[in-house]
């Protein structure tokens, strides 16, 4: 089991976060970005570097992330992707995505963009707080555990 982040949008605390939580349950935790990430560092901390294309990062997280691995993103896209797959996928805010809600997220961000496209302002995601990495820390935690569970059942 490996936990997957896509880490160009991860905000610092969340990816410190899933750092602790990686050595505290001896997993690895793969970063993935078109640059290099200042502090992945520690046991079982691998950044992956991409191209600086577009999706780059995200292409590289669906073909390396399996059933059983956790894939922290904000990309809906990517996220659809991912559940469709039956792979685990929560936001840095701690909004699980699932098969039963990815679709409206996903429409909803689609228009969001329609819109954005046409010049029409859109309100911005407010600032990542306390509040916001609480959130985030209860549902990786909850997560792993439920995760880790099912490893060990399987194995």
């Amino acid at each position: 089991m490996k936990i997957f982040v896509d880490a160009d949008s991860c905000p610092k605390p969340a990816r410190q976060m899933i750092l602790r939580a990686a050595t505290r349950t001896a997993l690895t935790a793969v970063f993935t970005a078109n640059r290099p990430i200042p502090g992945i560092s520690g046991p079982g901390a691998v950044m992956e570097i991409c191209p600086a294309e577009e999706g780059a990062a995200d292409d590289r997280i669906a073909e390396l992330a399996r059933p059983g691995d956790l894939v922290v993103t904000r990309d809906i896209p990517l996220a659809s992707r991912l559940v469709e797959t039956a792979i685990p996928v929560i936001d840095d805010r701690g909004q699980v995505y699932t098969k039963e809600n990815i679709r409206e997220k996903l429409s909803f961000r689609d228009f969001k963009v329609g819109l954005a496209d046409s010049g029409i302002g859109i309100e911005r995601t407010a600032s990542y707080g306390k509040r916001e990495l609480k959130n985030f820390a209860d549902t990786l935690d909850r997560l792993l555990v439920r995760l880790l569970r099912e490893e060990k059942k399987n194995s």
